[in-house]
């Protein structure tokens, strides 16, 4: 394997990374510290769609990790890019919450049921048979399908959770029409991710606790990966993925001494 560039840049995902079912994955609180202290760019990444950054910003501080909001990139905020940038002042249904509308709102696109351009599917704890009806037949009038991310199940403290994914997957069953996505693993998001903090994949690394998102994502975009066994993903589990990241580690707390 060729030598890669000394580490410049962080990507890390939070869930499973810096914490786990609401509660701080010890040494989490180090990792961010010494990045902050260092002055190097970085961002806390989530393909949770449902907050905003200033939302996840109060929620990281309330359990001790002070990460600013301006360190903070969604699946939401990704998507309004990428919309932005394909079909600036367009109009969209959307089935989602705060953080998907208000990312909408801020590149100036129109929501809207009526003749929208796009259909976009977030993340919701409050999915409606209304609602996906609503977004079938618009998709089959000609309305383009987005999901914010591909993740067919969440955490929960009482289990897993039906995720975008998965109601994706109901509505390209009703309309045979696949949509777009835009959060891990696609690595469009990991390189929105790195212009938005001015970085450059060489240079860079993605932590994640997932092989089947973080790790490929950041494996697509041509960066350091580090796998952490805090989430997810299991030691014995990354032998059966045909590809590997760069590094296994047990936690983010053994990677203060890298930044």
């Amino acid at each position: 394997m060729a030598e890669r560039k000394p580490i410049e840049s962080w990507l890390t995902d939070m869930d499973g990374v810096l914490m786990h079912e609401g509660i701080p994955v010890p040494g989490a609180d180090a990792f961010i510290g010494k990045l902050r202290e260092s002055g190097r760019p970085f961002l806390v990444l989530t393909n949770n769609s449902i907050y905003t950054a200033r939302d996840l910003h109060a929620r990281l501080n309330r359990i001790g990790l002070e990460v600013p909001e301006e360190n903070i990139w969604t699946s939401a905020l990704a998507t309004a890019k990428f919309l932005d940038e394909q079909h600036p002042g367009g109009s969209a249904y959307v089935i989602g919450e705060a953080g998907l509308t208000t990312a909408l709102h801020d590149v100036g696109y129109v929501l809207t049921d009526t003749e929208p351009d796009f259909v976009i599917l977030g993340e919701t704890r409050t999915y409606s048979f209304e609602a996906m009806t609503k977004a079938v037949r618009l998709i089959n009038s000609g309305a383009r399908f987005i999901a914010t991310n591909p993740d067919e199940t969440g955490p929960s403290t009482e289990g897993a959770l039906p995720a975008t994914g998965a109601v994706a997957a109901l509505i390209t069953a009703a309309t045979g029409k696949k949509p777009y996505f835009i959060g891990k693993p696609n690595p469009l998001m990991m390189r929105t991710a790195l212009n938005t903090i001015g970085a450059h994949s060489e240079t860079s690394a993605m932590i994640g606790d997932r092989m089947d998102t973080d790790i490929l994502a950041g494996l697509e975009a041509g960066m350091e990966t580090f796998l952490v066994l805090t989430g997810l993903t299991a030691k014995d589990d990354v032998r059966t993925f045909p590809y590997r990241p760069t590094h296994i580690r047990n936690s983010v707390a053994d990677l203060v001494d890298l930044v």
